[in-house]
């Protein structure tokens, strides 16, 4: 990789994901991410050999929650919960998707409150990095409570089982991590369930949805530009006075835009003198118009870049 965006749990930019997801950019943890990723490991250590009742670590998932696992069957308790979750269905997701999820779930790893080892969370970047793409299938995400499914599939990987893609290419998980000479992981106490019990599914699908949708909007705005060109229209209803009057965020954006893209316009100027009081309505109200969608992906934007740098296993360590 000649490049990489280091990743620290707390600033994750919605530009940085675009890069990592579709232009193959590397990832990298960050110094300060794995000291709180070994401070909540050992406490997970501590916790397991002192025989604590810890949800998913020394106890059973969901309705089993209350079941007691032993030290002995901990670790194959991990590899069960992800044999057990995937089980998705239907066509398998983009490779953007799946490398968004991937650099999304080290960035909440990077937090440290999933007690995951930090070789764990290295090693689900080095297939990141080595263009690993895992076969995550769409079906399958119990959405609210997060998506075991999409993450187990992801997740297998890891452990050398499920399958995944090298350059277009499918073939076994196994065999993906020989070609890239990556030696599969056995999980310990605790990992198998905060590997699967995230949203990356989710979120990686609305991040890449939003930077589109963003781009559309500026599309939009480069297209009515145009049209009042080509339909001799006034940039006079883009005056800022105008929209201050009325100051929603998404149209005042919108009619600074268009200010700007028509400035210094040959084609408007040369009919300055024209006689017309107003255009028409397609043309002078097109930032009201357009500022309405800025101002619901602006919300969007809001709650995604959140929930790019935030902790969203169970349980969560402190």
């Amino acid at each position: 990789m000649n490049q990489e965006i280091i990743l620290n749990g707390s600033d994750f930019l919605l530009e940085d994901l675009v890069q990592i997801a579709r232009n193959n950019v590397g990832i990298k943890i960050s110094s300060e991410s794995e000291e709180r990723i070994n401070k909540a490991r050992k406490l997970i250590e501590k916790w397991v050999k002192d025989g604590e009742r810890i949800y998913g670590v020394t106890t059973g998932f969901g309705a089993l929650s209350d079941v007691t696992i032993s030290l002995e069957d901990t670790k194959k308790l991990q590899k069960k919960i992800l044999l057990s979750h995937a089980a998705g269905l239907g066509s398998h997701m983009e490779d953007d998707v799946v490398r968004g999820m991937m650099a999304l779930r080290v960035n909440d790893f990077c937090r440290g409150n999933s007690g995951l080892r930090q070789e764990t969370i290295e090693k689900l970047a080095q297939i990141l990095n080595s263009g690993i793409v895992p076969l995550v299938p769409e079906k399958g995400s119990v959405g609210a409570s997060g998506d075991l499914v999409p993450m187990a599939h992801l997740a297998l990987v890891l452990i050398g089982e499920g399958e995944a893609f090298i350059e277009g290419k499918r073939m076994s998980g196994a065999r993906a991590l020989r070609k890239k000479a990556i030696k599969p992981l056995e999980l310990e106490a605790g990992e198998g369930l905060a590997l699967i019990n995230g949203t990356q599914f989710m979120i990686s699908l609305g991040c890449l949805a939003l930077h589109d949708a963003l781009n559309l909007c500026k599309h939009a705005d480069i297209a009515a530009s145009m049209s009042l060109e080509t339909l001799m229209g006034t940039r006079s209803a883009f005056d800022p006075r105008i929209h201050n009057a009325r100051p929603h965020t998404g149209q005042i954006k919108a009619a600074n835009n268009m200010l700007r893209i028509t400035e210094n316009s040959e084609i408007i100027s040369s009919h300055g003198d024209c006689t017309r009081v107003q255009d028409a309505y397609t043309l002078r109200c097109s930032p009201q118009v357009h500022g309405a969608s800025w101002d619901a992906f602006g919300y969007v934007d809001n709650v995604i870049r959140v929930e790019m740098n935030s902790s969203t296993e169970n349980p969560l360590i402190f």
